[in-house]
């Protein structure tokens, strides 16, 4: 390997999106995890609001419980065997941001016509909100005021 291949491993390395897409960057992940947060925790339910193939479900949970993003817990329904139900675990909750800017910018650049699925609300008012980026006095900026920058190695 040459020194430029190398640098561009030791960037991607460091860089915080592509360690996070190694382990969210698959469409079903994040599914699962939006899944998640609408309450769903049992295999079944995921597999039944998705459509998704079990072996694939099955390696999207796998790789979300070994990076903490969900927790698996034993649970067993009355007069069934015990079976694993999935929830998110605080670093999982963390997601919710991406979720939601995921979710404006689809409705944004993506719409379908029809009312959006999806809404990010207040949890104690069930009120409407939006992402931002608020500098450290509380100002709120648009994004065209906001830049990614790379930082020094």
């Amino acid at each position: 390997m040459d020194a430029e291949e190398q640098d561009r491993r030791d960037v991607a390395a460091r860089c915080s999106i592509a360690r996070t897409l190694e382990v969210v960057g698959q469409k079903w992940t994040l599914l699962v995890v939006r899944e998640a947060f609408l309450g769903v925790t049992r295999f079944a339910d995921f597999r039944s609001r998705l459509g998704v193939a079990p072996d694939v479900l099955a390696a999207r949970l796998a790789v979300l419980v070994e990076h903490g993003v969900l927790e698996r817990r034993r649970y067993r329904a009355p007069g069934e065997r015990e079976r694993d139900e999935y929830v998110l675990s605080p670093a999982g909750e963390e997601l919710l941001p991406v979720l939601s800017a995921m979710l404006a910018w689809g409705d944004a650049h993506r719409p379908t016509g029809r009312p959006p699925v999806g809404l990010s609300v207040e949890r104690a008012t069930g009120q409407p909100v939006r992402l931002a980026h608020v500098r450290p006095d509380g100002t709120v900026l648009g994004t065209g005021a906001v830049q990614l920058v790379r930082r020094a190695s």
